[in-house]
């Protein structure tokens, strides 16, 4: 059973948390200034739900269960690795693209 005082403890330090400036609203800035309202908009969206589904993951202990197993934690952080090699790749790619496609014409 879920104790009130310590869910409504835990409620306010999560909102503190997110209302605090730090680097998701400076991330949100620089894409707002480089790509337009549009691009802030969903930069807020992604970091909001980002950050929603952390507070999510800890308060139904999987944060605990991700700090206690070794071997979940690795799976998770070499998934992560992964997901950002490719991300890095396909933006080498279509750097590569969008260049060859500007020297065509």
């Amino acid at each position: 059973m879920i104790d009130a005082h310590r869910f409504w403890l835990f409620f306010g330090a999560a909102t503190l948390l997110a209302i605090a400036p730090g680097p998701g609203m400076l991330y949100v800035l620089a894409r707002t200034l480089a790509g337009g309202r549009r691009e802030g908009v969903l930069s807020s969206l992604g970091t909001f739900l980002g950050g929603l589904t952390h507070v999510l993951a800890a308060a139904t202990g999987l944060s605990i269960v991700l700090a206690t197993s070794a071997i979940a934690f690795a799976l998770v952080k070499y998934a992560g690795a992964a997901y950002l090699i490719y991300l890095g790749v396909r933006m080498i790619i279509s750097a590569r693209t969008d260049k060859d496609q500007d020297t065509e014409f």
